[in-house]
């Protein structure tokens, strides 16, 4: 793990030094606002579902996931889904609330961090795996300790449910670049998650795998 972090830190601290670099994606969960997954897994498990750590990951979700994150099912439908799973009369609010168990604070750092680096001259977009009930919840979060929303701070929000594609796959990440006119290898991308570092890197961007072992503030500090 700590030779992963250093090797990650050696590549960022290479990009920014790298005067070619000119553009900056960033994941949302897990990079820009804190997310805690198990938080989710075990709202589920108390309404009923003793299974769900199975039905739900963050490597590897069943198509009732996937679907809601690209857009493909509507939230309702999603809702009804899980009902499925759950013991009779279980109200559509708790399995959102468990949904949304998971979605967290947004630091306020992480914030001024965009903005100080956008104020650098460096484009800034967002890129996000998510669905219509959690970015609702997220934007919440952020509302709290900003009046500045993410679609005017960055220069695009790309999410997947609104987009019909997901992170790991190469094609989303070609079609952000190709709609942004963003060089690849001139762009940085910073996920939290191992296999959307590989993702984007099959198209040549270069990458910041974000671990728990550091905080974003640092890597920037």
């Amino acid at each position: 793990m700590k030779r992963e972090l250093l090797g990650s830190l050696f590549l960022f601290l290479c990009a920014m030094i790298d005067p070619t670099i000119k553009a900056i994606i960033f994941d949302f969960g897990g990079v820009l606002i804190n997310i805690d997954y198990d938080a989710t897994i075990r709202a589920f498990k108390e309404l009923g579902i003793d299974d769900f750590e199975e039905m739900y990951s963050k490597a590897a979700q069943s198509n009732l996931f996937d679907e809601i994150e690209v857009g493909a099912i509507s939230q309702q439908r999603f809702i009804n889904g899980l009902l499925d799973y759950l013991p009779a009369g279980t109200s559509p609010n708790k399995v959102v609330d468990a949904w949304n168990a998971m979605i967290l604070d947004v630091p306020k750092s992480s914030i001024e961090l965009v903005k100080r680096l956008k104020s650098e001259g460096y484009q800034i977009f967002l890129l996000s795996n998510t669905n219509a009930i959690h970015i609702e919840a997220a934007y919440r979060e952020w509302d709290k300790v900003s009046n500045q929303r993410p679609q005017d701070l960055f220069g695009h929000v790309y999410l997947s449910n609104d987009m019909g594609m997901r992170k790991p796959n190469p094609e989303i990440f070609e079609f952000v670049c190709r709609e942004q006119s963003l060089v690849p290898s001139e762009t940085l991308f910073i996920d939290d998650s191992i296999q959307h570092i590989e993702g984007a890197q099959k198209i040549g961007l270069k990458t910041v795998h974000l671990t728990s072992e550091t905080s974003l503030q640092e890597i920037f500090s």
